[in-house]
C-alpha cells in the first residue's frame, strides 16, 4: 500500500461514498434523509419591551413576533404573558419591562432570523433563547401544567 498516498485513498473513499446509492450505503430510504435534515428542534424565548409602550403597542409587537414564527414554519407550544416586572438593573435607563415567552417548535434558521428582529426592534429591550433539552421540556410541561391547575380553581 506504500504506492498509494493518504490522498488518493480519501480520494477513493470519496468516490465509493459518491458513487453508491444512499439507499444501499445508508439502508434507508432518501425521504427518510430529507426528515432527518428538517428535524424540528424545542425552543424557548423570553423577550422584554420597553415599558414605554402603549398596551396596544405592545401587543402589536408581540403580535408581530408570533407571527414571525409561524412564517418560518414554528409551531407554537406556549404562550405567556408575565405582565410589567421590575428589571434586576437599569436597561437603557428604564427600571421595568413587559416579560413575554414563547415555547415553540421550529428549525434552527429560524431562530437567526427572530433574533435579528429583536436586534433590529428598539421596542425590545433584551431577549434570551435558548434550545429545550429533555429536563427543560419536562420542568416546562410541569409549569404549564401547574398555572392550568391553578386558574381551574374556583376562587
Amino acid at each position: 500500500m506504500k504506492f498509494l498516498s493518504e490522498n488518493k485513498i480519501n480520494f477513493a473513499v470519496k468516490l465509493i461514498l459518491l458513487l453508491l446509492p444512499s439507499q444501499i450505503f445508508w439502508g434507508m430510504k432518501k425521504t427518510s434523509l430529507k426528515n432527518i435534515t428538517k428535524m424540528l428542534n424545542q425552543y424557548e424565548t423570553v423577550f422584554i419591551v420597553t415599558p414605554v409602550l402603549s398596551e396596544e403597542q405592545t401587543k402589536e409587537a408581540v403580535e408581530k413576533y408570533k407571527q414571525l414564527l409561524k412564517d418560518g414554519g414554528a409551531k407554537i407550544v406556549n404562550q405567556e404573558n408575565w405582565g410589567l416586572r421590575k428589571l434586576a438593573y437599569p436597561i437603557q435607563k428604564k427600571t421595568t419591562g413587559y416579560y413575554f415567552l414563547f415555547q415553540f417548535e421550529a428549525e434552527s434558521k429560524v431562530i437567526a432570523d427572530l433574533e435579528l428582529n429583536f436586534r433590529r426592534d428598539e421596542r425590545i429591550i433584551r431577549f434570551l433563547t435558548i434550545a429545550l433539552d429533555k429536563h427543560a421540556l419536562a420542568y416546562s410541561e410541569k409549569r404549564k401544567n401547574k398555572s392550568k391547575n391553578s386558574q381551574a380553581v374556583p376562587a
